[in-house]
Protein backbone atom coordinates (compact mmCIF):
# COMPACT_ATOMS: atom_id res chain seq x y z
CA UNK A 1 0.00 0.00 0.00
CA UNK A 2 1.57 3.66 -0.70
CA UNK A 3 1.07 6.26 2.31
CA UNK A 4 -0.57 8.63 2.45
CA UNK A 5 2.31 11.07 2.08
CA UNK A 6 2.77 9.65 -1.16
CA UNK A 7 -0.63 9.88 -2.16
CA UNK A 8 -0.36 14.00 -0.97
CA UNK A 9 3.11 14.24 -3.29
CA UNK A 10 1.27 12.52 -6.26
CA UNK A 11 -1.74 15.17 -6.28
CA UNK A 12 0.55 17.87 -5.67
CA UNK A 13 2.55 16.74 -8.63
CA UNK A 14 -0.36 16.11 -10.70
CA UNK A 15 -1.30 19.82 -9.60
CA UNK A 16 1.96 21.15 -10.57
CA UNK A 17 1.53 19.21 -14.04
CA UNK A 18 -1.40 20.64 -14.45
CA UNK A 19 -0.23 24.18 -14.35
CA UNK A 20 2.89 23.29 -16.39
CA UNK A 21 0.47 22.62 -19.43
CA UNK A 22 -0.66 26.02 -19.41
CA UNK A 23 0.62 28.13 -21.89
CA UNK A 24 2.85 30.30 -19.63
CA UNK A 25 2.14 28.10 -16.40
CA UNK A 26 3.62 30.07 -13.22
CA UNK A 27 4.96 29.12 -9.92
CA UNK A 28 2.24 27.71 -6.97
CA UNK A 29 2.51 28.78 -3.61
CA UNK A 30 2.47 25.77 -1.08
CA UNK A 31 -0.99 27.41 -0.21
CA UNK A 32 -2.08 27.20 -3.89
CA UNK A 33 -0.90 23.90 -4.28
CA UNK A 34 -2.89 22.54 -1.42
CA UNK A 35 -6.10 23.98 -2.45
CA UNK A 36 -6.16 23.10 -5.78
CA UNK A 37 -5.00 19.31 -4.86
CA UNK A 38 -7.13 19.48 -1.64
CA UNK A 39 -3.71 18.09 0.61
CA UNK A 40 -3.25 19.75 3.95
CA UNK A 41 -1.24 22.30 3.61
CA UNK A 42 0.48 21.62 6.66
CA UNK A 43 2.00 18.14 5.33
CA UNK A 44 3.05 19.69 2.35
CA UNK A 45 6.05 22.09 2.89
CA UNK A 46 7.43 18.59 4.02
CA UNK A 47 7.23 16.31 0.91
CA UNK A 48 8.22 19.05 -1.64
CA UNK A 49 10.99 19.40 -0.39
CA UNK A 50 11.64 15.96 -0.37
CA UNK A 51 10.24 16.08 -4.26
CA UNK A 52 12.60 19.02 -4.38
CA UNK A 53 15.86 17.43 -3.53
CA UNK A 54 14.79 14.02 -5.44
CA UNK A 55 15.57 16.78 -8.63
CA UNK A 56 11.62 16.66 -9.96
CA UNK A 57 10.38 20.43 -8.93
CA UNK A 58 12.33 23.49 -8.51
CA UNK A 59 11.23 26.34 -5.88
CA UNK A 60 11.74 30.14 -6.71
CA UNK A 61 11.96 32.46 -4.00
CA UNK A 62 10.59 35.63 -3.67
CA UNK A 63 6.98 37.48 -3.86
CA UNK A 64 5.94 35.45 -7.62
CA UNK A 65 8.04 32.39 -6.18
CA UNK A 66 6.69 28.81 -6.02
CA UNK A 67 7.23 25.42 -7.00
CA UNK A 68 7.16 24.17 -10.82
CA UNK A 69 8.12 20.83 -12.39
CA UNK A 70 11.78 20.69 -13.67
CA UNK A 71 10.98 17.49 -15.16
CA UNK A 72 8.59 16.64 -17.81
CA UNK A 73 5.64 14.39 -16.82
CA UNK A 74 7.22 11.76 -19.20
CA UNK A 75 10.22 12.02 -17.52
CA UNK A 76 8.65 11.78 -13.78
CA UNK A 77 9.23 7.71 -12.75
CA UNK A 78 6.52 6.65 -10.30
CA UNK A 79 8.67 4.16 -8.65
CA UNK A 80 11.17 6.23 -8.35
CA UNK A 81 8.66 9.07 -6.51
CA UNK A 82 7.67 5.92 -4.69
CA UNK A 83 10.92 4.94 -3.49
CA UNK A 84 11.97 8.93 -2.65
CA UNK A 85 8.85 9.07 -0.37
CA UNK A 86 8.00 5.25 0.78
CA UNK A 87 11.31 3.86 0.62
CA UNK A 88 11.73 0.11 -0.28
CA UNK A 89 8.86 -1.13 -2.22
CA UNK A 90 9.94 -4.56 -1.96
CA UNK A 91 7.53 -6.91 0.30
CA UNK A 92 10.28 -8.28 1.62
CA UNK A 93 14.21 -6.85 2.46
CA UNK A 94 15.79 -9.49 0.52
CA UNK A 95 13.97 -8.82 -2.44
CA UNK A 96 15.15 -5.17 -2.23
CA UNK A 97 17.42 -3.76 -4.98
CA UNK A 98 18.53 -0.71 -3.10
CA UNK A 99 17.84 -1.56 0.68
CA UNK A 100 18.63 -5.44 0.45
CA UNK A 101 19.23 -7.62 4.07
CA UNK A 102 19.46 -11.32 4.61
CA UNK A 103 16.29 -12.17 6.28
CA UNK A 104 16.92 -12.96 9.93
CA UNK A 105 15.12 -16.01 10.21
CA UNK A 106 16.21 -17.23 6.77
CA UNK A 107 18.95 -19.72 6.42
CA UNK A 108 19.25 -20.23 2.82
CA UNK A 109 17.50 -18.12 0.11
CA UNK A 110 17.77 -20.21 -2.72
CA UNK A 111 15.76 -22.70 -0.94
CA UNK A 112 13.23 -20.11 0.77
CA UNK A 113 10.02 -20.72 -0.76
CA UNK A 114 8.56 -17.64 0.71
CA UNK A 115 10.84 -15.81 -1.15
CA UNK A 116 10.69 -17.53 -4.32
CA UNK A 117 6.58 -16.99 -4.43
CA UNK A 118 7.13 -13.34 -3.64
CA UNK A 119 10.06 -12.81 -6.01
CA UNK A 120 7.53 -13.87 -9.08
CA UNK A 121 4.73 -11.29 -7.44
CA UNK A 122 7.30 -8.29 -7.08
CA UNK A 123 8.65 -9.06 -10.31
CA UNK A 124 5.51 -8.68 -12.20
CA UNK A 125 4.65 -5.70 -10.42
CA UNK A 126 8.06 -3.85 -10.89
CA UNK A 127 7.83 -4.63 -14.74
CA UNK A 128 4.37 -2.70 -14.31
CA UNK A 129 5.49 -0.04 -11.82
CA UNK A 130 8.38 0.67 -13.35
CA UNK A 131 7.19 1.75 -16.76
CA UNK A 132 4.88 3.96 -15.47
CA UNK A 133 5.63 7.93 -15.14
CA UNK A 134 3.32 10.97 -14.35
CA UNK A 135 2.54 11.08 -17.52
CA UNK A 136 0.06 8.24 -17.43
CA UNK A 137 -1.46 9.43 -14.38
CA UNK A 138 -2.40 12.86 -16.37
CA UNK A 139 -3.49 10.78 -19.33
CA UNK A 140 -6.12 8.43 -16.69
CA UNK A 141 -8.03 10.95 -15.82
CA UNK A 142 -8.68 11.28 -19.40
CA UNK A 143 -9.31 8.02 -20.32
CA UNK A 144 -11.36 8.00 -16.86
CA UNK A 145 -14.05 10.55 -17.73
CA UNK A 146 -14.09 8.86 -21.70
CA UNK A 147 -15.16 5.45 -19.76
CA UNK A 148 -17.67 7.07 -17.04
CA UNK A 149 -18.76 9.45 -20.33
CA UNK A 150 -19.48 6.28 -22.44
Amino acid sequence: MITQKMKYALKALLTLADEAEKGHPEPLTIEEIARRSGTPKRFLEHILLEVRNAGVIASIRGRSGGYVLIKKPTEISISELLRTIDGPIAPLPCLSRRAYQRCEDCTDEATCRIRKVFAEVFWSYLLIIESLTLQDMLRSESVAVQVIGA
